[in-house]
């Protein structure tokens, strides 16, 4: 980034004149609606338009920006803008600040400046409101970057294809997949799963144990709701679980003391259950599952336990069973998700140890491999800021907030043999 401080001025006839420059070299247009997010007061606001514009009205909301380049470049910047009134807004990248004056009756590019970046990873351009004469600031479809720069890259939400612009706000899922016995029949999983202080970002799942029909973990619902929650996808593929047929709905066998029972949908169906619990950041959680198939019926039965420090004792989150389903526990993982687009420029982190699985005879095998992967959010380059790796005895997953990431996708990840002992079963078990 630069270090002096600019200010861009433009009179009418210079900025007819920067119009058409910017027009005929812009070499990337990045769409505002899936790339951008209300970084002060605080996350949300109304800003975003369906139409996939950006349009605000107040002077303390920030709105900003993100993309990605890949070597240090000269950058020529403006904006896709349509105005009803003339106004003034000021733009911020790191040290170097440009106020910039949109005319009335406006529907072409405006030029903001030219921006000069030392080193590569995310930059971030702070859009606030200073003068205006209408009820907006304008209406703001693209952020337009142009440069000279030789085999420069960038990266960030192209489009909406997908509905990219709401995943890609929410930014990347990462997940551990575990290396497990191949050849043993499994039948728990245990983790001890740690959010460090100050990360737990509202929208943030941390998912402790998955397995290939459900997943078990907690939530940040809100700044006061915390909850536990496990689900089990039902055999029929459905984005919506009213459609499912009773003869492949999931059955809640049993449920602990003020777990609530019902559906989900959208990203597949099936049961879900979850219990508001105040845990707390910078404390240790544990999580236990049971998977017990039923040759005979055809069914599986999938049983989830939770403790944490204020309580070390086991509790019952919920029994589902899953018809047409004959398996012991397979595809053991772990994952990071933010579930919040207005959240998904703020960072989280997670660590997991203590990792085991027994298998069908009663013998307990310590988990120290794992190996990285990510949605097609991260996959496809919309969104490049998820992480994983080793962290003294505990694996960790970090994703969102445009850090420079310090792994990619497929690496393997070794911690050394738990010291810890496997978890004491439920009394019950």
């Amino acid at each position: 980034m630069t270090s002096h401080r600019m200010l861009l001025r433009l009179a009418l006839p210079l900025f007819m004149c920067a119009v058409t420059s910017a027009v005929e070299a812009t070499d990337w247009s990045i769409p505002l609606a899936g790339n951008s997010f209300r970084t002060a007061p605080e996350p949300g606001g109304r800003g975003l338009r369906r139409s996939a514009s950006l349009e605000w009205n107040d002077a303390q909301d920030i709105w900003s920006v993100y993309f990605h380049v890949s070597q240090p470049a000269a950058l020529k910047l403006s904006l896709d803008v349509t105005t009803q009134e003339a106004s003034e807004i000021t733009v911020t990248a790191a040290d170097t600040t440009f106020a910039v004056s949109l005319p009335a009756k406006n529907s072409l590019p405006v030029s903001i400046g030219e921006l000069q970046v030392k080193q590569p990873g995310y930059i971030r351009l702070d859009l606030q409101g200073n003068n205006r004469r209408g009820a907006t600031w304008g209406n703001y479809k693209n952020l337009l970057v142009q440069s000279d720069t030789a085999d420069l890259k960038l990266d960030f939400v192209r489009d909406n294809n997908g509905n990219m612009f709401y995943w890609g706000r929410r930014g990347p899922s990462v997940h551990l997949g575990y290396t497990v016995p191949r050849d043993l029949p499994l039948e728990y999983a245990c983790t001890e799963l740690t959010v460090p202080e100050g990360q737990d970002t509202i929208g943030s799942y941390f998912m402790a144990n998955g397995f290939s029909e459900g997943y078990f973990g907690m939530q940040v619902n809100s700044a006061s709701e915390r909850r536990i929650l496990f689900s089990v996808w039902s055999p029929f593929q459905t984005d919506d679980p009213k459609s499912i047929p009773a003869e492949q709905r999931i059955v809640t066998l049993a449920s602990g003391p003020d777990v609530h029972i019902g559906e989900f949908g959208n990203e597949g169906s099936g049961g879900q259950s979850y219990l508001i619990h105040p845990w707390k950041a910078g404390t240790v959680c544990r999580f236990l599952t049971r998977v017990q198939p039923d040759a005979g019926n055809n069914t599986t039965t999938y049983t989830c336990w939770f403790s944490d420090a204020a309580d070390g004792t086991w509790k019952l989150i919920a029994s589902f069973r899953r018809p047409q389903t004959n398996t012991t526990l397979k595809g053991f993982h772990s994952f990071l998700e933010n579930f919040d687009p207005n959240t998904g420029h703020i960072t989280r982190r997670v660590k997991y140890g203590n990792i085991h699985v027994r298998d069908t005879t009663g013998q307990w095998h310590s988990v120290t491999k794992a190996r990285l992967t990510v949605d097609a959010t991260g996959d496809q380059r919309h969104r490049l800021d998820f992480t994983g790796g080793v962290e003294g005895s505990q694996f960790y997953l970090q994703n969102c907030g445009f850090f420079t990431a310090t792994a990619k996708a497929g690496d393997r990840f070794e911690v050394q043999n738990s010291t810890n002992h496997p978890p004491g079963l439920p009394a019950a078990n």
